[in-house]
């Protein structure tokens, strides 16, 4: 993927969050950083690639979150065709297909 999104100011909050050690201090850090609607949407979308990942099929993923299938359908989209975080980050938390 062409990287024309990634600056140094995307860098600097990349670093930013390699200083955090608990998830206390991840919360507290996303708690001010981000307006609690922008918190509720990183975690549907989390929990959506969690899902997704699973095999679990959109609808039910749609479902379960109250979302759209048009939201778990983008996230299905970045988790196959992204940068490859969402893999990566669930596979080094052994998140199981």
């Amino acid at each position: 993927m062409a990287e024309d999104w990634r600056d140094s100011n995307i860098d600097d909050l990349c670093d930013a969050l390699l200083v955090l050690r608990t998830r206390d201090e991840a919360a507290a850090f996303l708690r001010d950083i981000c307006s609690l609607h922008e918190l509720e949407s990183l975690s549907h979308r989390w929990q959506a690639a969690r899902l997704v990942y699973a095999g679990t099929p959109y609808v039910r993923v749609a479902s379960q979150l109250h979302a759209s299938t048009a939201t778990v359908t983008r996230v299905a989209h970045w988790l196959h065709h992204g940068e490859g975080g969402y893999r990566l980050v669930l596979e080094r938390m052994g998140t199981r297909r």
